[in-house]
């Protein structure tokens, strides 16, 4: 599927180099999203294009090719260090970069983070500890090593959880989370489809998601 809209890729000062790719939407962005995996959702940009959803820049910072450096980075359960690191690039050196190099700094309403299957859990993650940044998290898929914690912050962004019927593993972690959120009052939708886990799935989903948070 082909995009009316543009992909930049510039390689940031991280880990010795680590690529960002965004999509920059045909007109002015109306919604920004903050993804891990980057180099997979920031191919989605043709997806919202087809949707009735507002002008959304995505924003997609590449993982490592490293599986378990890939864990460290995303679960903060494994290397709490290394979980920092990465989680300060992403939220401030990307952040920054975003507003010098594109112009777009939008409110924490108009601002949301993505993640599928462990970057689900990174999503969910940084979106507890910068509801000031983030005011919505969307979730696809999440693994299990990062679980809610027995005392819930007391600022929760708005989140948007999913998972397939045919990865029950994921639908459990999806729905723990589901639970945790509405018992600590949050604005939570969850969504159980049929499906696996996998690109396809979530790149169906995505439209869905930023209609749900930034309207039609």
């Amino acid at each position: 599927m082909s995009i009316t809209g543009e992909l930049i890729t510039e390689t940031l000062e991280y880990d010795y180099g680590r690529e960002v790719t965004v999509y920059v939407p045909p007109g002015p962005p109306r919604a920004v999203v903050f993804a891990g995996d980057g180099q997979l959702i920031s191919q989605w940009g043709a997806v919202l294009e087809a949707a009735d959803v507002p002008s959304t820049m995505i924003v997609g910072t590449h993982r490592p090719a490293d599986e378990t450096l890939r864990l460290h980075e995303y679960s903060p359960g494994f290397d709490p260090e290394r979980f920092a690191a990465h989680e300060r690039f992403f939220v401030e050196d990307v952040g920054r970069w975003v507003r010098k190099r594109f112009g777009v700094a939008l409110p924490a309403g108009r601002t949301a983070v993505f993640g599928v299957s462990a970057s689900g859990e990174f999503a969910l993650a940084v979106g507890f500890r910068h509801p000031n940044v983030y005011g919505t998290i969307f979730c696809a898929s999440p693994g299990g090593g990062y679980r809610p914690p027995s005392v819930m912050p007391s600022s929760i962004p708005r989140t948007y959880l999913v998972a397939g019927t045919r990865e029950p593993f994921f639908l459990e972690n999806a729905a723990r989370w589901a639970d945790a959120l509405r018992d600590a009052g949050a604005d939570v939708v969850m969504k159980e489809r049929p499906g696996s886990h996998g690109d396809a799935f979530w790149q169906e989903e995505f439209p869905l998601m930023v209609a749900w948070a930034f309207g039609q």
